[in-house]
Protein backbone atom coordinates (compact mmCIF):
# COMPACT_ATOMS: atom_id res chain seq x y z
CA UNK A 1 0.00 0.00 0.00
CA UNK A 2 2.75 2.46 0.87
CA UNK A 3 4.80 1.70 -2.37
CA UNK A 4 1.56 2.52 -4.24
CA UNK A 5 1.06 5.44 -2.33
CA UNK A 6 4.75 6.92 -3.03
CA UNK A 7 4.43 5.82 -6.99
CA UNK A 8 1.41 7.83 -7.02
CA UNK A 9 3.03 10.91 -5.38
CA UNK A 10 5.91 10.90 -7.60
CA UNK A 11 3.78 10.35 -10.59
CA UNK A 12 1.69 13.48 -9.46
CA UNK A 13 5.14 15.27 -8.64
CA UNK A 14 5.89 14.48 -12.56
CA UNK A 15 2.79 15.69 -13.60
CA UNK A 16 2.98 18.74 -11.78
CA UNK A 17 6.66 19.48 -12.88
CA UNK A 18 5.64 19.22 -16.53
CA UNK A 19 2.60 21.04 -16.45
CA UNK A 20 4.25 24.11 -14.91
CA UNK A 21 7.23 23.60 -17.58
CA UNK A 22 4.72 24.40 -20.77
CA UNK A 23 4.51 27.02 -22.37
CA UNK A 24 3.40 28.28 -26.07
CA UNK A 25 4.91 29.08 -29.21
CA UNK A 26 4.55 33.17 -30.23
CA UNK A 27 2.85 33.52 -33.94
CA UNK A 28 1.21 29.67 -33.63
CA UNK A 29 0.20 29.21 -30.15
CA UNK A 30 1.07 25.45 -30.05
CA UNK A 31 1.99 24.43 -26.84
CA UNK A 32 5.69 22.98 -26.18
CA UNK A 33 7.67 21.62 -23.02
CA UNK A 34 10.28 23.47 -21.68
CA UNK A 35 12.17 22.05 -18.85
CA UNK A 36 14.97 24.22 -19.09
CA UNK A 37 14.94 28.15 -18.30
CA UNK A 38 15.73 30.73 -21.08
CA UNK A 39 19.21 31.43 -18.91
CA UNK A 40 20.55 28.30 -19.59
CA UNK A 41 19.86 27.69 -22.70
CA UNK A 42 21.26 30.77 -23.79
CA UNK A 43 24.36 30.30 -21.73
CA UNK A 44 24.75 26.75 -23.00
CA UNK A 45 24.64 27.76 -26.45
CA UNK A 46 26.16 30.69 -26.37
CA UNK A 47 29.51 28.78 -25.14
CA UNK A 48 28.95 26.15 -28.18
CA UNK A 49 28.83 29.31 -30.49
CA UNK A 50 31.85 31.45 -29.58
CA UNK A 51 34.01 28.01 -29.91
CA UNK A 52 32.48 27.61 -33.31
CA UNK A 53 33.41 31.18 -34.33
CA UNK A 54 36.41 30.98 -33.26
CA UNK A 55 37.37 28.07 -35.87
CA UNK A 56 34.91 29.37 -38.54
CA UNK A 57 37.26 30.94 -41.24
CA UNK A 58 34.86 33.76 -41.76
CA UNK A 59 34.12 34.99 -45.22
CA UNK A 60 36.29 37.83 -47.29
CA UNK A 61 33.45 38.17 -49.48
CA UNK A 62 32.48 41.87 -48.53
CA UNK A 63 28.98 42.57 -50.75
CA UNK A 64 27.71 38.89 -49.40
CA UNK A 65 28.71 39.31 -45.94
CA UNK A 66 26.86 43.24 -46.14
CA UNK A 67 23.90 41.16 -47.64
CA UNK A 68 23.40 38.66 -44.49
CA UNK A 69 23.39 41.43 -42.31
CA UNK A 70 21.27 43.73 -44.04
CA UNK A 71 18.62 41.00 -44.50
CA UNK A 72 19.40 39.60 -40.93
CA UNK A 73 18.78 43.19 -39.59
CA UNK A 74 15.70 44.18 -41.06
CA UNK A 75 14.39 40.54 -40.07
CA UNK A 76 15.04 40.63 -36.42
CA UNK A 77 13.76 44.44 -36.47
CA UNK A 78 10.47 43.07 -37.86
CA UNK A 79 10.91 39.90 -35.48
CA UNK A 80 11.10 42.34 -32.29
CA UNK A 81 8.66 44.62 -33.59
CA UNK A 82 5.81 41.44 -33.67
CA UNK A 83 6.72 40.59 -30.38
CA UNK A 84 6.00 44.18 -29.21
CA UNK A 85 3.07 44.91 -30.55
CA UNK A 86 2.01 41.17 -29.12
CA UNK A 87 2.34 41.75 -25.46
CA UNK A 88 5.95 39.60 -25.78
CA UNK A 89 8.32 42.47 -25.51
CA UNK A 90 9.40 40.46 -22.35
CA UNK A 91 11.06 38.08 -24.77
CA UNK A 92 13.22 40.53 -26.31
CA UNK A 93 16.11 40.54 -23.61
CA UNK A 94 16.67 36.68 -24.79
CA UNK A 95 17.74 37.75 -28.40
CA UNK A 96 21.65 40.02 -29.13
CA UNK A 97 21.36 39.29 -32.86
CA UNK A 98 24.56 38.23 -34.76
CA UNK A 99 24.59 37.55 -38.52
CA UNK A 100 27.60 36.34 -40.06
CA UNK A 101 28.65 34.45 -43.33
CA UNK A 102 31.56 31.72 -43.21
CA UNK A 103 33.34 29.93 -45.17
CA UNK A 104 31.81 26.74 -46.00
CA UNK A 105 30.60 25.20 -48.91
CA UNK A 106 27.31 23.82 -47.59
CA UNK A 107 24.24 25.06 -48.75
CA UNK A 108 23.11 25.30 -45.37
CA UNK A 109 22.42 27.61 -42.62
CA UNK A 110 21.90 27.90 -39.21
CA UNK A 111 20.45 29.87 -36.43
CA UNK A 112 21.69 29.57 -32.52
CA UNK A 113 19.34 30.14 -29.38
CA UNK A 114 19.42 33.91 -28.73
CA UNK A 115 19.36 35.11 -32.36
CA UNK A 116 23.09 33.80 -33.69
CA UNK A 117 22.60 33.01 -37.13
CA UNK A 118 25.24 32.22 -39.51
CA UNK A 119 25.23 31.59 -43.22
CA UNK A 120 27.37 29.47 -45.32
CA UNK A 121 28.88 30.61 -48.55
CA UNK A 122 28.03 27.49 -50.34
CA UNK A 123 24.26 29.12 -49.73
CA UNK A 124 24.91 32.43 -51.13
CA UNK A 125 25.44 30.65 -54.31
CA UNK A 126 21.91 29.68 -54.60
CA UNK A 127 20.55 32.86 -53.01
CA UNK A 128 20.03 35.43 -56.00
CA UNK A 129 18.18 38.26 -54.02
CA UNK A 130 17.64 39.84 -51.13
CA UNK A 131 13.98 38.27 -50.94
CA UNK A 132 15.18 34.97 -51.11
CA UNK A 133 17.93 35.46 -48.70
CA UNK A 134 15.05 36.59 -46.49
CA UNK A 135 13.11 33.40 -46.64
CA UNK A 136 16.26 31.25 -45.17
CA UNK A 137 16.96 33.57 -42.20
CA UNK A 138 13.42 34.49 -40.80
CA UNK A 139 13.01 30.32 -41.05
CA UNK A 140 16.54 30.54 -39.05
CA UNK A 141 14.66 33.38 -36.93
CA UNK A 142 11.83 31.50 -36.28
CA UNK A 143 13.58 28.33 -34.99
CA UNK A 144 14.89 31.07 -31.80
CA UNK A 145 11.67 32.86 -31.33
CA UNK A 146 10.06 29.23 -31.42
CA UNK A 147 12.61 28.22 -28.89
CA UNK A 148 12.71 25.28 -30.76
CA UNK A 149 16.49 23.72 -29.31
CA UNK A 150 15.27 24.34 -25.80
CA UNK A 151 12.08 21.85 -26.38
CA UNK A 152 14.02 19.49 -28.16
CA UNK A 153 16.40 19.81 -24.97
CA UNK A 154 13.80 19.28 -22.60
CA UNK A 155 12.46 16.23 -24.59
CA UNK A 156 15.57 14.79 -25.16
CA UNK A 157 15.77 15.34 -21.04
CA UNK A 158 13.09 13.63 -20.41
CA UNK A 159 13.53 10.53 -22.78
CA UNK A 160 17.67 10.43 -20.54
CA UNK A 161 16.14 11.56 -17.12
CA UNK A 162 12.85 10.74 -16.74
CA UNK A 163 11.13 10.72 -13.38
CA UNK A 164 14.33 11.16 -11.94
CA UNK A 165 14.23 14.87 -13.44
CA UNK A 166 11.14 15.84 -13.19
CA UNK A 167 11.22 14.79 -9.29
CA UNK A 168 13.50 16.74 -8.38
CA UNK A 169 11.40 19.57 -10.37
CA UNK A 170 14.27 20.59 -11.96
CA UNK A 171 16.35 21.91 -9.06
CA UNK A 172 19.80 20.37 -9.92
CA UNK A 173 20.17 19.58 -13.05
CA UNK A 174 22.51 21.79 -14.68
CA UNK A 175 24.74 19.04 -15.12
CA UNK A 176 22.02 17.18 -16.64
CA UNK A 177 21.57 20.48 -19.27
CA UNK A 178 24.73 20.57 -20.00
CA UNK A 179 24.90 16.49 -20.93
CA UNK A 180 22.10 17.32 -24.07
CA UNK A 181 23.12 20.57 -25.24
CA UNK A 182 26.41 19.11 -26.08
CA UNK A 183 24.74 16.79 -27.95
CA UNK A 184 21.87 18.81 -29.10
CA UNK A 185 24.14 21.63 -30.48
CA UNK A 186 27.49 20.23 -29.73
CA UNK A 187 30.61 21.05 -31.94
CA UNK A 188 30.67 17.36 -33.02
CA UNK A 189 27.12 17.45 -34.43
CA UNK A 190 25.94 16.78 -37.83
CA UNK A 191 25.52 19.04 -39.96
CA UNK A 192 28.18 21.55 -38.83
CA UNK A 193 26.62 22.80 -35.66
CA UNK A 194 23.01 21.98 -35.51
CA UNK A 195 21.23 18.81 -35.10
CA UNK A 196 18.32 18.37 -37.16
CA UNK A 197 14.99 19.69 -36.45
CA UNK A 198 12.07 17.84 -36.54
CA UNK A 199 9.69 18.28 -39.13
CA UNK A 200 7.54 19.49 -37.05
CA UNK A 201 9.69 22.29 -36.54
CA UNK A 202 10.72 22.88 -39.39
CA UNK A 203 6.99 23.67 -40.74
CA UNK A 204 6.57 25.72 -38.11
CA UNK A 205 9.53 27.95 -38.70
CA UNK A 206 8.47 27.60 -42.42
CA UNK A 207 5.37 29.51 -41.18
CA UNK A 208 6.78 32.18 -38.87
CA UNK A 209 9.77 33.01 -41.14
CA UNK A 210 7.24 34.24 -44.08
CA UNK A 211 5.47 36.16 -41.42
CA UNK A 212 8.56 37.74 -40.51
CA UNK A 213 9.93 38.43 -43.56
CA UNK A 214 6.52 40.08 -44.58
CA UNK A 215 6.85 42.49 -41.87
CA UNK A 216 9.95 43.21 -42.93
CA UNK A 217 9.01 44.32 -45.83
CA UNK A 218 10.18 41.21 -48.19
CA UNK A 219 7.84 39.47 -50.51
CA UNK A 220 7.06 35.95 -49.03
CA UNK A 221 5.94 34.61 -52.90
CA UNK A 222 9.65 34.19 -53.39
CA UNK A 223 9.67 31.53 -50.76
CA UNK A 224 7.76 28.88 -53.10
CA UNK A 225 10.22 29.35 -56.42
CA UNK A 226 13.47 29.63 -54.03
CA UNK A 227 12.08 25.73 -52.37
CA UNK A 228 11.63 24.63 -55.82
CA UNK A 229 14.72 25.87 -57.33
CA UNK A 230 17.19 24.50 -54.39
CA UNK A 231 14.92 20.94 -54.32
CA UNK A 232 15.33 20.66 -58.25
CA UNK A 233 19.20 22.11 -58.21
CA UNK A 234 21.72 20.71 -60.58
CA UNK A 235 23.89 19.03 -57.80
CA UNK A 236 23.13 15.66 -57.25
CA UNK A 237 24.06 15.63 -53.41
CA UNK A 238 21.07 17.42 -51.53
CA UNK A 239 22.04 20.25 -49.72
CA UNK A 240 22.16 20.33 -45.88
CA UNK A 241 19.75 22.83 -45.63
CA UNK A 242 16.82 20.43 -46.86
CA UNK A 243 18.27 17.15 -45.71
CA UNK A 244 16.06 16.33 -42.65
CA UNK A 245 13.70 19.07 -43.82
CA UNK A 246 9.67 18.02 -44.65
CA UNK A 247 9.48 16.73 -48.29
CA UNK A 248 9.76 19.29 -51.03
CA UNK A 249 5.93 18.78 -51.65
CA UNK A 250 5.15 18.80 -48.11
CA UNK A 251 6.80 22.18 -47.50
CA UNK A 252 5.70 23.91 -50.59
CA UNK A 253 2.00 23.07 -50.14
CA UNK A 254 2.28 24.03 -46.60
CA UNK A 255 3.64 27.53 -47.48
CA UNK A 256 1.08 28.04 -50.37
CA UNK A 257 -1.61 27.44 -47.86
CA UNK A 258 -0.43 30.11 -45.67
CA UNK A 259 0.56 32.93 -47.70
CA UNK A 260 -2.61 34.49 -48.17
CA UNK A 261 -3.45 34.16 -45.04
CA UNK A 262 -0.37 36.03 -43.88
CA UNK A 263 -0.04 38.61 -46.85
CA UNK A 264 -3.83 39.45 -45.86
CA UNK A 265 -3.08 39.67 -41.92
CA UNK A 266 0.28 41.50 -41.91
Amino acid sequence: MKRTYVKHLLLGLGVSAILSSCGSVPVTGRHQLLLVSDQEVLASSLTQYNDYMKSAPRSTQKAQSAMVSRVGQKIATATERYLKENGLEAELKNFDWEFSLVKDEQINAFCMPGGKIVVYEGLMKVVSSDDELAVVIGHEVAHAVAKHSNERMSQQMLAQYGAQILNQTLAQKSSAVQQVASSVYGLGAQYGVMLPFSRKHELEADYMGLIFMRIAGYNPDVAVTFWQKMSSGGSSKTPALLSTHPSDAKRIAEIQKALPQIKAKY
